[in-house]
């Protein structure tokens, strides 16, 4: 995995010197990275890359970028590790540096959307208003999810197959929360720390994103029956 990131090893070495002040649960991985330790930063690029990667995809055009950018951000955590004071967890520290950059590229790019412009937009309706009747009863209600137990849909690989697809079209906005609240389990305090969004923008992302994959599982479940 230390070949992903280039410049690796002479970083580590730049690094060694340097002490850490920083306490909690990721105090003693920092100070195996300031020391040098190869093998903990490593370890950390096998965590984090493919998930990185991930995050980057939401604003970049393709996966080639991506990755630059994901390389671009190991090199800024190590040059930026001796200053890390444990405000936050590694792992958001990393996430936001990612953030930036790949925020930095898209609009190199010019592809990218602030979130800002997001704020204050008519929120989107859940579910097709054109289901209900005029008395606000279901005309075309949900689907039951018979004998479709979370666990078996869970090891359904095509299912899980179409709600990744279903992910991978949404805005870069809405993705880009999603992957934060949803596949990687961070609150809604980080997120909003990591994207620099306000509660309400990220609230109303994760509500619209959340939303369509909801909707592409449900007509792919219908069509499946």
């Amino acid at each position: 995995m230390l070949g992903a990131v280039p410049r690796v090893t002479e970083k580590m070495r730049d690094i060694s010197h340097r002490g850490s002040a920083v306490a909690g649960g990721d105090s003693a991985l920092v100070r195996r990275l300031l020391e040098g330790d190869e093998g903990a930063f490593g370890r950390l690029v096998e965590a984090y890359q493919g998930r990185l990667v991930s995050l980057a995809r939401a604003y970049v055009a393709d996966s080639g970028t991506a990755e630059e950018v994901v390389q671009e951000t190991w090199l800024a955590v190590l040059e930026g590790l001796a200053r890390f004071e444990g405000r936050s967890t590694l792992k958001t520290w990393i996430f936001r540096i990612l953030a930036n950059r790949a925020k930095t590229r898209a609009v190199r790019e010019k592809r990218s959307i602030p979130f800002s412009a997001l704020e204050g937009a008519p929120d989107e309706p859940a579910v097709d208003p054109s289901r209900f009747g005029r008395s606000g009863a279901w005309v075309d209600p949900p689907r039951p999810w018979v004998e479709q137990t979370p666990e078996n849909l869970i090891l359904n690989r095509e299912v899980l197959s179409r709600i990744e697809e279903a992910l991978d079209r949404l805005p870069e906005g809405q993705k880009a929360v999603v992957l934060l609240r949803d596949v990687e389990g961070l609150g809604a305090e980080e997120t909003c720390n990591i994207l620099e969004i306000s509660e309400t923008n990220q609230r109303v992302l994760l509500h619209r994103g959340r939303s369509k994959i909801r909707r592409a599982l449900e007509e792919y479940l219908a069509r499946k029956g």
